[in-house]
């Protein structure tokens, strides 16, 4: 079976969550477990706006919810905050230097932003915070643990938000699932089960898959795939679904990340094209990849990531990438 197969996790409603007594806000686990109450959250592009909106909307609230941001980013942030499908939130914005310890560290950075990222979170790590990645890519998660450690980091992906930003307004239709976990799921380990207990109060959609490895690999394909080609074509997400051209291109790039794929040991198929082309039929049609607004604003393209890496794992591992290379040489000299 191809595609992203999820575990059925039977909890009590809210997730086995009551009001801890004597703590507005705080809930804690019937067995007696506090859970994850402090987010920080580093990238305010349209997923960390648009998380953090519907974290900042839970009711009860969390004890705390930040943005780490400096500089003029950080000023204008915590001038205007963040507009999410038309409504303001004004979340707490703090510093590199100003940030504490949480809970939950969320990196939402573009890629070629995440070592700046790295050291920016440092003073938000603390022992017992959990770092989540929403990065695109399929090593975000190895180069944070290589400085925090592999044991703060849990791997996750978002697939499915049809996000659309311009400035600090963001605007979706479609949020979207979160699938986290470690990197092999037989069961969910306390910090998985804490996040699904967040993320259920969050009323977040998110599942937890057997394989975050296979999972990973999967949106790194998808993202090969429909963001490169979307950017070049200049196609919304109903061009992508219906043009021969585009899906004939955006088939021919996810498949050499399949030939990869299984040159590195991780199997992905036929059956996870046609995944996709159902998770594509649910998006907006007038929605854009981020790629495809990062070209129209003139912003940096993940080229690097998406086709250069194809090409760099290509080569390491001697399988043919010309339609990443024909690609990665269109897409890059696009954007700053």
């Amino acid at each position: 079976m191809g595609g992203i197969p999820e575990f059925v996790f039977t909890f009590p409603p809210r997730g086995g969550y009551y009001p801890a007594p004597g703590r507005k806000g705080c809930f804690r686990r019937k067995d007696g477990m506090k859970g994850m109450e402090s987010i920080g959250i580093i990238g305010a592009g349209a997923l960390g706006a648009a998380y953090g909106a519907m974290f900042l909307e839970m009711d009860p609230p969390l004890e705390r919810l930040f943005f780490i941001a400096a500089g003029e980013r950080g000023e204008r942030l915590r001038r205007e905050g963040v507009a999410v499908n038309g409504k303001r939130y004004l979340i707490p914005v703090v510093p590199p230097e100003g940030a504490s310890p949480s809970d939950l560290l969320i990196v939402a950075v573009k890629y070629y932003d995440l070592k700046r990222a790295v050291s920016d979170m440092a003073q938000a790590v603390g022992p017992g915070t959990t770092i989540m990645s929403l990065m695109n890519g399929i090593d975000s998660e190895e180069l944070i643990g290589s400085v925090y450690g592999m044991e703060r980091v849990v791997y996750a992906v978002n697939l499915g938000i049809d996000a659309v930003r311009e400035g600090n307004a963001v605007r979706y239709t479609t949020p979207g699932t979160v699938y986290f976990g470690e990197a092999k799921n037989p069961t969910m380990t306390r910090r998985v089960e804490l996040l699904h207990g967040l993320f259920e109060r969050a009323g977040i959609p998110h599942a937890v898959p057997p394989d975050m490895i296979r999972t990973l690999w999967f949106k790194f394909m998808v993202n090969v795939g429909v963001n490169q080609v979307s950017a070049v074509l200049g196609a919304n997400y109903g061009v992508m679904r219906t043009s021969p051209r585009a899906r004939s291109l955006m088939e021919a790039a996810m498949r050499e990340v399949m030939a990869v794929a299984g040159a590195v040991g991780v199997h992905l198929s036929e059956d996870d094209i046609d995944q996709w082309y159902r998770v594509l039929g649910r998006l907006d049609a007038d929605g854009k990849t981020s790629m495809l607004q990062d070209v129209e604003a003139g912003r940096r393209t993940e080229v690097e990531m998406f086709a250069g890496k194809v090409i760099d794992l290509g080569r390491r591992h001697g399988v043919p990438t010309p339609v990443n290379e024909g690609l990665y040489a269109e897409l890059r000299g696009r954007g700053r």
